[in-house]
């Protein structure tokens, strides 16, 4: 969807168009049905560790979502399964796959436009391929998402 809607919609109307489709799916619902028993059969050890990290930061729980989805050390797809199940909120799910898929679109929008440049001008260097401001931004956004997080363990 990412390649089609740059092409026919640009890069802001592309990402938009992929980001609310994408969110806006059934995955959560479903999950909600029938994900009991796949949880139950496949990940039983940590569905009780993923309620019990739920119900203790109840509280930042959209911080949490967002920190277990960027960084690359969690599995989605045991987040979009799980979260139903273990009590988190669609709109919490909502909001952090919204911010996630925005995110992931960009990059590969991005992508897909340096490529595109180096084709056409038939460069090949490092320095057309590094964008400091994509490295900038994704490092902005890691820092944005872990803040709160830092800033309440140093308060208590």
């Amino acid at each position: 969807m990412s390649l089609l809607s740059r092409v026919l919609f640009g890069v802001l109307k592309g990402v938009a168009l992929v980001v609310f489709t994408a969110t806006a799916d059934a995955c959560f619902f479903l999950s909600e049905l029938v994900g009991n028993l796949l949880v139950i059969s496949l990940w039983l050890d940590k569905l009780s560790f993923s309620r019990a990290q739920v119900v203790q930061r109840r509280a930042s729980l959209l911080n949490y979502m967002l920190f277990l989805r960027l960084t690359p050390t969690s599995s989605n797809i045991f987040i979009n399964v799980v979260s139903p199940i273990v009590d988190v909120l669609y709109r919490i799910f909502f909001t952090e796959t919204f911010i996630r898929l925005i995110l992931i679109v960009y990059i590969t929008i991005r992508t897909l436009i340096t490529l595109e440049e180096l084709q056409s001008s038939n460069s090949n260097t490092i320095n057309d391929i590094y964008d400091i401001n994509l490295t900038a931004t994704l490092f902005l956004i890691g820092i944005v998402s872990v803040t709160p997080t830092l800033m309440r363990k140093t308060k208590s």
